[in-house]
């Protein structure tokens, strides 16, 4: 006999059923959790991000609005990254799932919470701003740089590029194991900031269709607002089929 016996357990089973089993993580910890913060996220980013279009004075042209946006987006995902990945975006959330990120019970979750958001922030910064002329001049901070529809080839395509941009940088900076960097944050919220820089005048750089959707619906502006819906799933669509 290989093994001596305790009574009708051997040795080794005693000492199999002795070691410590962690406890497995609670549903509300899996699946609410990070919906929360996602919903959370998405709401602050947004409302910081319409309030700086809404607020944007004279002579300041698309650097305030780059610098709120980046700044507010990398200390989010900083605080609640670790709770859900820091998404707040749709796009994101569908290239982290392509390249098998998130939790595919996750993803439609997700998308709901960051729309819900979006709603949120937008609502907001009316409820904030509605009494002011600045709010009615911005629109809402609703994306309303395009105008007809020979603008829409050139703002789809700047779209799918700064998206691709942005979505790479979290799927590298923050997903990937090999290239995953603790500076991820900020990182993905400088890309946020040069991309408005560079394309904010041809499409209002997006790259997120929460962040459109919120303000659209608050406001009832829905001109070209497929623009910013195809742009960024197109380039999510992308990058998830590269990095694969």
């Amino acid at each position: 006999m290989s093994d001596l016996e305790f009574g009708r357990m051997s040795i080794k089973e005693v000492e199999t059923e002795g070691k410590y089993k962690p406890p497995q993580p609670h549903w509300y910890e899996l699946y609410a959790q990070p919906c929360v913060a996602e919903l959370l996220g998405s709401a602050l980013f947004i409302f910081i991000g319409c309030a700086s279009v809404i607020e944007n004075v004279d002579g300041t042209g698309r650097l305030q609005p780059a610098l709120a946006h980046g700044l507010a987006l990398g200390l989010i995902i900083a605080i609640l990254g670790n709770i859900s990945g820091g998404h707040f975006n749709p796009a994101v959330s569908l290239a982290a799932w392509l390249i098998g990120g998130l939790n595919m019970m996750l993803l439609i979750p997700y998308w709901i919470s960051q729309l819900c958001g979006g709603l949120i922030g937008a609502g907001l910064a009316k409820v904030w701003k509605s009494a002011n002329d600045r709010y009615i001049n911005a629109t809402g901070a609703a994306f309303t740089s395009i105008t007809d529809d020979g603008q829409i080839s050139s703002a789809l395509v700047g779209e799918i590029v700064m998206t691709m941009f942005l979505v790479l940088a979290v799927c590298m900076g923050a997903i990937n194991e090999k290239t995953s960097s603790p500076l991820a944050p900020f990182c993905i919220g400088f890309t946020v900031t040069a991309d408005i820089l560079a394309g904010g005048a041809v499409s209002g750089a997006c790259m997120n269709p929460a962040r459109a959707f919120g303000p659209a619906l608050v406001a009832n502006y829905w001109d070209y607002h497929w623009v910013y819906w195809v742009g960024p799933m197109v380039a999510s669509l992308l990058v998830g089929a590269l990095i694969r």
